[in-house]
């Protein structure tokens, strides 16, 4: 059976959670491989609601949970979220929850910088959460990152905290923010090693192993391929790479161990934060997607801008980001529409395009040509399979598919967990 790894097709926010904690009941070991505590997952089972931002969903299914190197870690953030699921009746501690010792740490002084230098932006700020991501991404390859490993080690901490500081209070004084003095931070992580340095691991060692004795590993993605630092809408990004091919080195395998791509994306589109969205609508129609789509952001509260489903963005995320198959979410939430419209391209300073443009003008230059489908007046909430959909909804897939160049192998028709019809079986290969 193969491996499965789940990522955005879109700008996040697709249904990721419902999709992973679905697939997470079957694999054994769950992986998250890149990103931070600015993405989040929010997941259904029964009469409970968890709000996942670290741990990778397996938790909730009482599976292995692993978090790779590829992620940058808040211990703080990580510890008051075991604490919050905890209350919640789950039970997370090393036994179920291994974190790669090679794993960067964001520390205070990482928010405050972002938070410093986005306000300093003013109207061209990015849109970032202010959690410190992209700062101690930014660590991690200036080779001055304090890893989890490093708490083991109170000299080595010590001494990579004063290279640390001597680059990061110069910008904080730069920008006119307050400095951090080294104590601080010290006595701060020593407090923290105790309760970290349990859960460290190879985390490389850990999943060869398990590719050894035969055992089903889901690898979670966080964020979504149009918000890659290298293949999205630049620089209106993450802070990482979110496309599949990451999950090779965000968590210490080989490329061929990656196995079956699953791109998640919603039957209409929907981004957070600032640039450009060619199909974006300002209208009622787009008021009403986010309505019905509950469309607020996991981590941050903020609303969801909406629009319809951009085909021509998808099939660039299914190329770059190695997608084998889709999973498209919320159908639903199109129910009662009498037309909808899908993007197959953009006319660009008045030339056709069928892919976004990575220059910064032209993306936001992009306006969207459209292609006109008629809707459905039925209810597509909570079928279980493609004989319960009305036919006009599943034209609208099968034009989705062919416009695309993949195959929709998972369906999704409301937040609960088995109102889902499965195609395909990512798990088969």
């Amino acid at each position: 059976m193969a491996n499965v790894a789940v990522i955005g097709a879109q700008w996040g926010d697709e249904g990721k959670g419902k999709v992973v904690d679905w697939l997470a009941s079957r694999a054994d070991i769950v992986v998250r491989f890149q990103g931070g505590h600015n993405a989040g997952h929010t997941l259904v089972v029964g009469n409970q609601t968890y709000k996942l931002s670290l741990l990778p969903s397996g938790v909730v299914r009482g599976k292995l949970g692993v978090i790779g190197n590829g992620v940058v870690l808040d211990p703080n953030a990580l510890l008051s979220e075991i604490e919050k699921v905890t209350a919640q009746g789950l039970k997370v501690g090393p036994e179920n929850l291994r974190i790669a010792e090679n794993v960067p740490l964001i520390l205070p002084v990482h928010p405050a910088l972002d938070r410093a230098r986005e306000a300093a932006r003013g109207e061209d700020k990015i849109g970032t959460t202010g959690r410190g991501i992209g700062p101690a991404y930014e660590d991690k390859v200036g080779r001055r990152s304090i890893r989890l490993c490093d708490l083991a080690e109170p000299e080595t901490l010590s001494a990579k905290l004063d290279e640390l500081l001597l680059h990061h209070n110069s910008l904080l004084r730069g920008l006119g923010a307050p400095e951090f003095p080294k104590k601080e931070l010290l006595d701060g992580l020593l407090a923290l090693a105790p309760k970290l340095l349990p859960y460290a691991e190879p985390a490389w060692e850990l999943l060869d192993a398990a590719r050894a004795d035969g055992k089903r590993v889901l690898f979670e993605g966080a964020q979504a391929v149009m918000l890659d630092v290298d293949h999205g809408t630049y620089p209106y990004v993450t802070s990482s790479n979110t496309v599949a091919g990451n999950a090779a080195g965000g968590a210490g395998i080989g490329p061929d161990a990656i196995g079956f791509v699953l791109g998640i994306a919603k039957a209409y589109t929907t981004r957070v934060g600032s640039g450009p969205f060619p199909s974006e609508l300002h209208d009622d129609t787009g008021k009403l997607l986010g309505e019905r789509g509950r469309e607020f952001g996991t981590v941050t509260g903020r609303p969801r801008r909406c629009g319809w489903f951009d085909a021509c963005m998808v099939r660039q995320a299914v190329k770059v980001g190695g997608i084998n198959g889709l999973v498209v979410t919320k159908l639903d939430v199109l129910d009662g529409l009498p037309e909808l419209k899908i993007c197959t391209g953009y006319k660009v300073n008045g030339q056709v395009m069928k892919r976004l443009p990575a220059a910064f003008r032209a993306q936001a230059a992009a306006e969207p040509i459209y292609e006109t489908m008629q809707g459905w007046s039925d209810s597509t909430r909570g079928a279980r399979s493609y004989a319960e959909l009305p036919a006009e909804a599943v034209k609208y897939i099968r034009r989705i598919e062919e416009l695309v160049e993949a195959p929709v192998v998972l369906l999704s028709t409301s937040p609960e967990r088995d109102d889902t019809i499965m195609m395909r079986d990512p798990f088969a290969g």
